[in-house]
């Protein structure tokens, strides 16, 4: 053989071995969200959980495209700055074809624009923020998806549930955070829509623990039903309040009164008193049993298996989004998204197209329970209201 054959046949055998080894590079996913700081952190830490379970599940099955799952972890701590900056990291140096979360709404908000120029997907899986998933402008391709709760579908329930008790005298709080004023404005347009007019709304520091100023404000009204958007922590801090002044009105509140940081905030004597709304009350079907032996004692506490769920299956839908794309490209993952083909089998339930060109979230008021807390336990909660409520009475 001819030393020029011989070097062609080794370029061609190097070119072979490279490519292979290129075509067996990890799928990098990305996650960034608080996981150390806020009162939501656990959130954050249980929908990791998720994900990774999940990638070691597809993983086991052989992947994606012939190629292994693997996760790029950066926490936020709750920073806007740190997560516009961690945002560009995941995109830019570690090249991941999607990022999960945020944990906090102000966060996704403040980078939203970043995956929409980049082209990359933003799988939510704990923040809820309603504005999260609009797109940048009407009309324009939207790289914002999410599975998980969504604030103007709690909203919608809550609000039908006072409406439906027939109370005409309501009340508004929301803590001055990006996540409780953008409830607010979900809570006052909601409203709107019933013909209900608040009798107060008042506002309250994510880290005060007296809010009898603005309670004796809602009592001097004659509030009788309040809706509250806030963490878990100052939640708690307002049940404290109202134990203050002997004011116990019907309290309709943000998922995040199912956050430990709220239990432990109100105590277990007072925790009981808000109503609100959870994906799941406890893990029931044989998936979500066998979803939660695998994660419990890495949990903070029970009830943020919810997040769990969310993280596994959203990571369910991406695969199989890249897996009917045939590629890891953005906006090829992204048409997929909205067009999947064949039902995605979650943990949840079952995804049947769940989004679309204009609808990306995964979870609606249907797919959603009325909770509160009976002793240190979350339970379902029923009543002749609950009962009463019909599709049509979850106004948007």
């Amino acid at each position: 053989m001819s030393i020029s054959n011989y070097l062609k046949r080794t370029v061609i055998a190097s070119s072979i071995v490279l490519c292979a080894a290129a075509g067996a590079q990890d799928i990098k996913l990305g996650f960034n969200g608080d996981l150390s700081a806020s009162p939501s952190a656990q959130s954050g830490k249980a929908g990791v959980l998720g994900i990774e379970a999940a990638i070691a599940d597809i993983n086991a099955a052989g992947g994606v495209l012939g190629r292994k799952l693997a996760l790029v972890i950066r926490d936020d701590q709750s920073q806007p700055p740190k997560s516009i900056q961690n945002m560009s990291d995941l995109i830019d140096n570690e090249k991941v074809a999607v990022v999960f979360g945020p944990t906090n709404s102000g966060n996704a908000l403040a980078w939203k624009h970043i995956p929409n120029q980049k082209k990359v997907i933003s799988m939510g899986m704990v923040g809820s923020g309603t504005d999260i998933t609009k797109p940048m402008r009407p009309g324009a391709d939207n790289y914002m998806f999410r599975v998980s709760m969504v604030d103007r579908e709690q909203v919608a329930a809550l609000v039908a549930y006072a409406a439906r008790s027939g109370t005409k005298k309501i009340g508004l709080m929301g803590e001055t955070t990006g996540y409780g004023q953008g409830g607010l404005k979900d809570l006052e347009e909601v409203a709107k829509l019933h013909g209900l007019t608040p009798l107060a709304t008042e506002k309250f520091g994510v880290g005060d623990t007296d809010m009898t100023s603005q309670l004796n404000k809602m009592k001097a009204a004659g509030v009788d039903t309040i809706l509250v958007w806030a963490q878990g922590t100052p939640t708690g801090q307002l049940v404290r309040s109202m134990e203050k002044i002997n004011y116990f009105p019907t309290m309709l509140s943000s998922w995040a009164a199912d956050n430990i940081t709220f239990f432990d905030a109100a105590g277990k004597n007072l925790a009981g008193k808000p109503i609100f709304m959870r994906t799941i009350v406890s893990p029931s079907t044989p998936a979500q049993k066998k979803l939660f032996e695998r994660t419990a004692s890495k949990l903070a506490a029970p009830s943020a298996f919810p997040f769990v769920i969310h993280g596994y299956d959203a990571t369910l839908l991406v695969a199989e989004a890249m897996k009917q794309a045939g590629t890891t490209d953005g906006a090829k993952v992204r048409e997929a998204l909205e067009n999947l083909a064949k039902p995605v089998e979650g943990v949840k339930k079952t995804y049947a197209k769940p989004f679309s060109k204009t609808v990306h979230e995964g979870l609606v008021a249907g797919d959603l329970a009325f909770v509160k807390w009976d002793g240190d336990r979350l339970v379902e909660f029923s009543d002749d209201v609950v009962k009463a409520l019909k599709p049509e009475d979850y106004k948007r």
